[in-house]
């Protein structure tokens, strides 16, 4: 392996106090929305906004007018994106089946797949309007069977974000707000006065509200913790450094800390990567962000093979993982860490951020490891369940009541005792 171009560390000790400052900030903020329920909402909202409307809760009349207001163009648009996430997160939905079995005569178990109750959804704004974070959002909680589905957008330099209230209510959102940072998931978590709440928040956000979220889980759930958006792309000497630097600058362009990386089995690829990354950043209308982004985080790897770029790329763990290679198929078979793989040339990013119906939420800083992306599957509960006939109870108490003498928990071998003295008589003879 040979780093042609590397990034800079990200435990940089200015780093990590940026951080700190943040966390004091945010655990500061969701203590006056404990405190102050709507009241300290809206002061927030007013001091760091500049926003307070009569009512943060849209009415339906308002959403019409919203809707309507929107060109047709664009509401066809977010409905066939929304049609798309819809077609597959039923398919996963499908995939996740109720069981039940015997497994000795008389002992019945199982588990049920229950959605939560309620969820909460950030939709976030900013420099750049998430539109697509509430199909990913509110629609997947909805196909979940989630009954309540709330969300939040904040205002665009005080102004309505026209296009994101139309996805969020064509996705079934069942109230909307327009209030956003760390006001709004404080107030979805804790609740107030007016807004009831959540059993979970989902969505992506700034750092304070990924670290609001971080706080206030425990009290309720999460997706998961997101950091700023990644994306690496491994290709060999078919793939060309025009379509190679366009994707990496697709994600850079999401903030001034999204890692862009290339990992590649090609030197000429890796170094006619670097030139076109800089022909591009001088007409890219967002260069000022993935200028910055690709200087501080941008790397370029060389590996001698597929197998140590499958080995890079799995030690990497990346969010978006882009094959652009002569055979795809190697990395999906081989591949084990990463949020969402893109295989072949014909595909992007893009394509999974926006529109083609996997779902854009996904796990940042190397926990592909260990988790997946937002799913269906997490606003379902898969809790178990027994039932025992009287003879079947005699069987397993007799077990359970050595077990637990073995471990000293007496009033648990109580338990089985009881069983035992009730129901022995029904006991079959051995």
């Amino acid at each position: 392996m040979k780093i042609i171009k590397p990034g800079i560390n990200k435990q940089d000790p200015q780093a990590v106090a940026a951080q700190a400052k943040v966390r004091q900030v945010v655990d500061a903020l969701i203590d006056e929305v404990r405190n102050g329920g709507d009241a300290a909402v809206r002061a927030i909202s007013e001091r760091l906004d500049k926003w307070s409307p009569p009512s943060f809760k849209l009415s339906r009349d308002e959403i019409d007018a919203i809707i309507a207001s929107v060109p047709a163009q664009t509401v066809a648009d977010i409905q066939f994106a929304q049609a798309q996430i819809r077609r597959f997160a039923e398919a996963q939905r499908g995939a996740l089946q109720d069981v039940e079995i015997e497994t000795i005569p008389g002992v019945r178990l199982g588990h049920k797949n229950i959605p939560v109750a309620s969820a909460g959804c950030y939709v976030p704004g900013g420099r750049y309007p998430m539109v697509a974070s509430a199909h990913m959002s509110i629609l997947t909680a909805k196909v979940a069977g989630v009954k309540r589905v709330i969300g939040c957008t904040p205002p665009l330099a005080g102004q309505i974000p026209a296009a994101t209230i139309t996805a969020m209510a064509l996705a079934g959102a069942d109230d909307i707000y327009l209030l956003g940072g760390v006001q709004a998931m404080a107030a979805m978590a804790l609740g107030t006065e007016t807004i009831a709440p959540v059993d979970m928040l989902i969505g992506p956000g700034n750092a304070y509200v990924a670290e609001a979220k971080r706080a206030l889980f425990g009290q309720v759930g999460i997706d998961l913790l997101a950091g700023p958006t990644e994306v690496l792309v491994i290709a060999d000497e078919t793939a060309d450094a025009e379509m190679v630097a366009t994707d990496l600058l697709g994600q850079a362009e999401h903030g001034p800390t999204s890692p862009a990386i290339l990992v590649t089995t090609s030197e000429d690829l890796a170094h006619a990567t670097l030139v076109e990354v800089e022909r591009q950043l001088k007409t890219l209308s967002t260069a000022d962000v993935a200028g910055v982004a690709w200087r501080d985080y941008g790397q370029v790897i060389l590996v001698d093979s597929l197998e140590e770029a499958v080995r890079e790329g799995d030690r990497i763990a990346s969010e978006h993982v882009e094959i652009l290679t002569a055979d795809p198929q190697y990395f999906l078979d081989h591949m084990t860490n990463y949020g969402a793989l893109f295989l072949g040339k014909e595909t992007n990013v893009a394509y999974g951020d926006k529109v083609i119906g996997t779902n854009h939420t996904l796990p940042t800083n190397r926990a592909a490891r260990y988790t997946g992306g937002l799913w269906v599957g997490k606003f379902l509960k898969t809790v178990t369940y027994q039932k025992v006939t009287p003879e079947a109870s005699v069987v397993i108490g007799e077990y359970c009541s050595r077990l637990c003498a073995i471990e000293y928990f007496w009033a648990h071998k109580a338990q089985a005792d009881l069983r035992l003295a009730r129901y022995g008589d029904k006991a079959p003879v051995a």
